[in-house]
């Protein structure tokens, strides 16, 4: 049941979202500049995150680390499902989805069935324990060594983690409120650091109930409108068939469409063009460049088209750079083209592939990412930190249960999104570029689209475009004509995802750091509550700058970032936290063999195999790709427990007694 209080907050946010909405939708239709009104979107929700940050600044150290442990159930699961829905839940899902169809269900339902292992095998027990920091307990039960591990995979994991969240945060401040990309993470950093810096997890956790209650209705509002206009319903999930039809026809006319059908056959020809310039390599480098100089030369005499110019500099310059810098430019190269060169893939078809071998490789790697992502959930530090801030062990039960309720209202929508977007996109095909110039500018300046008129008829194909997943959620209301409004509110929701993840993982973070190593190790718990408080914010303002500047690389898309983290957390984390707490044999020596072995697997999986690093050759275990590398770490994990609690090798007295108390029903 709500508190008064509490009760109290949530009407006012709701009142409050829906008469500032009323306000920027009477103003688009007074003539307000959309750039003004992106501004004010970016401005207002920082300013509310901002207030409630400074409402709710501390210096008691239980409220900073835990918000007092007396956070409602209903609460703490809302606080966490924002805390859990990043901008990878946010943007990236739905693109995961409108690029893989079938296969990219994998996030969502790993994702969702990594709750259930929370529910059912950690948040009460992590409650139960009643400290503040998940290497806590590692450290109890496993020793110090083993503690000192942990920290190093709570920061490393949930540092990857943060980055995709700063990332997505300069992403949406630099489309909608036209600011560069690097001032929109600064921007985004100073909303970030303002809700978590003086009030801690107290502050945190009611920023991000605020938080969700945006994210959830900027992801609703454009589906339900779109439903209406286009189908005159005004629940989107009842649209589906309709939408699967228009899919359909879409798909069967850029399917045989002989000016599709040309482009296809042309990028083919690049792709065979650039297999044969990487088969004659290094010696094909000098002569492509200087066929290449002086086809660009003529191109700009005869006043080619700016983008086709553009293209030439760019391999013009990779191709200057040495024998290295083409050969990674041509596989980058053939790999678009190959997949320009492709049909359409049908949006419904359970797995994409030529042959058997290579739909069984897709199924291989759906069921490993899908593993992956659930038992990655089940050890993320950010929302395993949630169930300390619960009264009792019971409302950390509650708090889950609240968490899967609130999570499924996004992850039953992005389908729809996926859905919506390729009907949206697909009108576009066959028309002039004039008429698509004011989305399509938007988003290839960004980088998130790519548009090339291979043939030079002035129209729009399906394989001379592509969407990035990043930007398929934050382009929808615009390919869809709908309220400049309801983009404002998409990216207000966006920002909402990102900020709520980057404060609890930046939390989280400066917890590990400044609890478990300053406070615990170095200083062996004689700090005075002033020095700890100001350590603590001291560290968590280095790490967000730190993790600023990485995101400023853009060394990846969010949804790889991410999938790298759950890794991560998977391989290190949950092998050792859940034996911890319910195998008694589980030992510290197996503890430390488990994380550094796991954590050394997966790493090197994922060096190998990621095109970024630049090894060559094909060394995936059964085609598993190399987001899902946690996979082999969770089972050298679990074999390495295994191995060293059989032979009883740094076994205590005090391990049983401590599952035994774990296991005591409250």
């Amino acid at each position: 049941m709500l508190l008064p209080r509490t009760a109290r907050f949530f009407v006012s946010l709701a009142i409050g979202i829906a008469l500032f909405l009323c306000a920027a939708w009477l103003a688009e239709k007074w003539g307000v500049a959309p750039r003004v009104i992106g501004l004010c979107f970016l401005v207002a929700t920082i300013a509310l995150y901002a207030g409630i940050g400074v409402a709710m600044r501390t210096q008691d150290v239980v409220e900073y680390y835990v918000a007092g442990r007396r956070i409602p159930g209903i609460a703490n699961g809302m606080a966490t499902a924002a805390d859990w829905m990043s901008a990878a839940s946010f943007i990236g899902l739905a693109g995961a989805i409108y690029h893989q169809g079938f296969e990219g269900l994998a996030y969502l339902t790993g994702w969702t069935g990594g709750f259930v292992l929370v529910a059912l095998f950690f948040g009460p027990y992590l409650r139960k324990f009643g400290q503040f920091t998940v290497p806590e307990l590692v450290g109890e039960r496993y020793g110090p060594t083993a503690e000192w591990l942990a920290v190093c995979a709570v920061v490393l994991a949930s540092f990857v983690y943060l980055v995709a969240q700063i990332y997505a945060v300069g992403l949406v401040a630099s489309r909608f409120a036209s600011v560069p990309f690097e001032i929109g993470l600064f921007v985004g950093l100073a909303g970030i650091l303002v809700c978590s810096f003086l009030g801690g997890m107290r502050g945190v956790t009611w920023t991000q109930v605020s938080q969700y209650l945006i994210l959830i209705v900027a992801y609703v509002a454009p589906l339900v409108v779109l439903s209406q206009q286009r189908f005159d319903l005004p629940i989107p999930h009842f649209a589906m068939p309709q939408l699967a039809q228009a899919e359909r026809a879409i798909e069967e006319r850029v399917t045989f469409d002989p000016a599709e059908i040309a482009v296809r056959a042309q990028f083919q020809a690049e792709a065979d063009h650039y297999r044969q310039l990487l088969a004659a390599w290094p010696q094909s480098v000098e002569p492509e460049r200087l066929r290449l100089w002086e086809r660009w030369q003529i191109a700009r005499e005869a006043g080619e088209r700016p983008e086709s110019l553009r293209a030439m500099e760019d391999e013009l310059r990779a191709l200057t750079k040495g024998a290295d810098s083409a050969r990674a430019f041509w596989i980058a190269r053939l790999a678009d083209a190959e997949r320009a060169a492709l049909p359409l893939r049908p949006f419904f078809a359970a797995w994409s592939g030529q042959s058997e071998a290579e739909k069984d490789e897709k199924r291989r790697n759906f069921l490993a990412l899908m593993f992956v992502l659930m038992v990655g959930t089940a050890a993320l530090p950010h929302i395993l930190m949630r169930y300390y801030t619960t009264s009792t062990v019971e409302e950390a039960r509650t708090s889950t249960a609240w968490t899967l309720f609130f999570v499924a209202i996004l992850y039953l929508c992005a389908p729809l999104y996926a859905l919506f977007a390729r009907v949206e996109l697909g009108q576009w095909f066959g028309t002039s570029i004039e008429a698509a110039s004011h989305w399509l500018a938007n988003w290839t300046n960004l980088g998130l689209a790519t548009f090339t008129d291979r043939n030079g008829d002035g129209l729009i194909q399906s394989a001379e475009l592509r969407l990035s997943p990043d930007a398929v959620v934050l382009a929808l209301p615009e390919l869809s004509a709908l309220p400049y409004t309801i983009a404002g509110l998409v990216a207000a929701g966006a920002l909402a995802s990102a900020l709520s993840t980057a404060d609890g993982l930046l939390l989280t973070i400066s917890n590990a750091l400044g609890h478990d190593i300053y406070y615990k190790r170095l200083m062996k718990a004689q700090s005075s509550t002033h020095r700890r408080l100001l350590v603590n914010k001291t560290l968590l303002l280095l790490t967000a700058v730190f993790a600023a500047w990485v995101a400023a690389l853009r060394l990846d898309t969010i949804l790889l970032l991410v999938g790298l983290s759950f890794s991560l957390a998977a391989a290190t984390l949950f092998p050792t936290v859940l034996l911890g707490i319910f195998w008694r044999r589980a030992t510290r020596v197996g503890a430390v063999v488990a994380m550094v072995g796991g954590f050394a697997v997966s790493v090197l999986y994922y060096v190998l195999n990621h095109p970024v690093f630049g090894f060559a050759g094909d060394t995936r275990i059964w085609g598993i790709d190399p987001v899902a590398c946690g996979v082999f770490g969770v089972l050298f994990g679990f074999g390495a427990h295994a191995v060293v609690g059989a032979f009883g090798w740094g076994a205590r007295a005090s391990d049983a007694a401590f599952v035994a108390r774990m296991q005591q029903p409250e």
